[in-house]
């Protein structure tokens, strides 16, 4: 039997990936996670084009499996009726465009370039899941004052969104420099 031998930067990366995700699990203010981070870090860093994408939605899926069916369920039980397969798909569908917008975005990562790019996947974010909110959420009418109140309701937890992401990136693209400097082999590049 072959044992398959993984590249030491995608371990890193995935397993940085894997532990900014379980700061989920600690006690943040709203919105303050690392989710952007997380998409932007793949994003930067793996070169295969489906670790980019796989890699950051297992972490984020998991988590929030952990959080919906073991954590939240239990401090609000009103809420939960059965086993929660996924957050709301606004949410997988922000994920997602930050993924895409780092990986165009990243193709060099600078520190000015990393905090554009940070400050934009936030307001990506901000706009695909405040507009999934008005879409499913029965109080926000469909039309154009019902969009704006949806967008209204989101802009106290933009700044969370904005300063989480800039925290974690901060965190992410930082620690894996600096292992990149204790490895040998493992360059600041794509894996």
């Amino acid at each position: 039997m072959k044992h398959l031998k993984l590249p030491v930067h995608a371990i890193v990366l995935t397993g940085l990936i894997f532990l900014a995700a379980m700061s989920r699990f600690l006690p943040h203010p709203p919105n303050f996670t690392p989710l952007g981070a997380i998409a932007l870090f793949g994003a930067a860093f793996y070169q295969r084009r489906v670790l980019a994408f796989a890699v950051p939605f297992a972490a984020l899926w998991i988590s929030d499996l952990v959080l919906n069916n073991l954590i939240y369920a239990k401090a609000f039980p009103q809420f939960y009726d059965g086993f929660v397969w996924y957050n709301s798909l606004a949410v997988y569908a922000g994920f997602f465009l930050v993924v895409l917008l780092g990986l165009n975005a990243l193709k060099s990562v600078t520190p000015l370039r990393l905090g554009a790019v940070s400050a934009s996947a936030s307001l990506v974010f901000f706009l695909a899941t405040n507009f999934g909110s008005w879409l499913i959420d029965p109080v926000y009418p469909k039309n154009m004052a019902g969009l704006s109140a949806a967008y209204l309701a989101g802009i106290p937890f933009f700044w969370n969104t904005l300063l989480g992401d800039f925290f974690f990136c901060g965190i992410l693209f930082g620690s894996y420099a600096v292992i990149a400097k204790w490895v040998p082999g493992l360059a600041l590049r794509k894996a």
